[in-house]
Order: C-alpha cells, then sequence, then structure tokens
C-alpha cells in the first residue's frame, strides 16, 4: 500500500466517523443491555447454596496459590542473591520480579480471602436487611391503620374537589 493511499483510507475513516466521542454498544433486541423498568426485572434472588460454592471456590483457590504459587519466592530470591554475589546485573533484575510476584501473590490471595469471607456472611446480612425493611413496613400499616379509625361519621367533601356541573 502506497502511503497516498493510506492517507486517503485514513481521511475517508475520519469523514464517516462523527466528531466528539461515541460509545458503541449492541442492540437492545433479544437480550440486550439496555435499561428495564423495574417490574420487567424482578428481583435479585441468590439461595445459600449459590454462595457457598462461590466461597468454596474462592477459597480453593486461596489454597491452591498458598501451596504452589508462592513455592517460587525463596527459591528466586536464592537465585538473584546468587548471581548478585557473582557480580551478574541479572540478580538484582530476579530479585526485582521475585518482589513483584510475592506483592502480586498477595494481593490475589487477599482478593481470595476476602471472596471466601464475604460470601459466608452476605446471605445472612441480606436477611437481616430483609427483616428490618419488613418490619418497617409492618409498622407504616400499623401506623396507617390508626389513622382510619374514625369517632364520629366523615365529613362532608371538600367542594374544592368536587367536579364543576
Amino acid at each position: 500500500m502506497a502511503w497516498d493511499e493510506w492517507e486517503q483510507l485514513k481521511a475517508d475513516a475520519a469523514d464517516r466517523q462523527p466528531t466528539g466521542m461515541q460509545l458503541n454498544q449492541l442492540d437492545p433486541g433479544d437480550g440486550g443491555s439496555a435499561a428495564r423498568l423495574p417490574g420487567q426485572t424482578g428481583d435479585l434472588k441468590v439461595a445459600q447454596s449459590d454462595l457457598t460454592k462461590i466461597g468454596s471456590e474462592a477459597h480453593r483457590l486461596y489454597d491452591s496459590l498458598w501451596n504452589k504459587a508462592r513455592v517460587a519466592v525463596p527459591s528466586s530470591d536464592k537465585a538473584a542473591g546468587d548471581l548478585s554475589g557473582q557480580g551478574f546485573a541479572l540478580g538484582g533484575g530476579l530479585k526485582h520480579v521475585s518482589n513483584r510476584w510475592d506483592q502480586q501473590l498477595k494481593s490475589l490471595m487477599d482478593a481470595c480471602a476476602h471472596i471466601a469471607n464475604h460470601m459466608q456472611v452476605t446471605k445472612k446480612v441480606h436477611a437481616g436487611d430483609e427483616h428490618y425493611i419488613h418490619r418497617q413496613m409492618s409498622s407504616i400499616a400499623t401506623l396507617d391503620a390508626g389513622f382510619d379509625e374514625r369517632v364520629g361519621e366523615p365529613g362532608p367533601k371538600n367542594p374544592a374537589y368536587e367536579p364543576k356541573k
């Protein structure tokens, strides 16, 4: 492809693009991610078994990382020390890689532990929220019922709200 041809293709592409930022998205037809009204989506429901599976997998990954991924650090550190002791600049680079590996591994293990712990308490916490909301709603219904207890007959309707004849 010649340079002029490349420049022409770039200019054609620029002409087809609108000015400013454009976000691409899927057509909201079948299964698209278009926003739906609350009545169309239903409630979020999660069973304890689902949370347990997620938590168990996160814990299993944590154990695997503890048993297998961290074994590289001591041998890498030893090799880095040996190389540095013999005057090789590669020793410092290997030590840097070993340190970064250890930091990233700890970060990943912390995330796995966080997920596992979170899944154990999520269902309990949300159940408590659900009970609290139900109690609050029940209190409102009780309060509302108190306003319906009348001592006498209802008064006349407000003429301002009567349709004009």
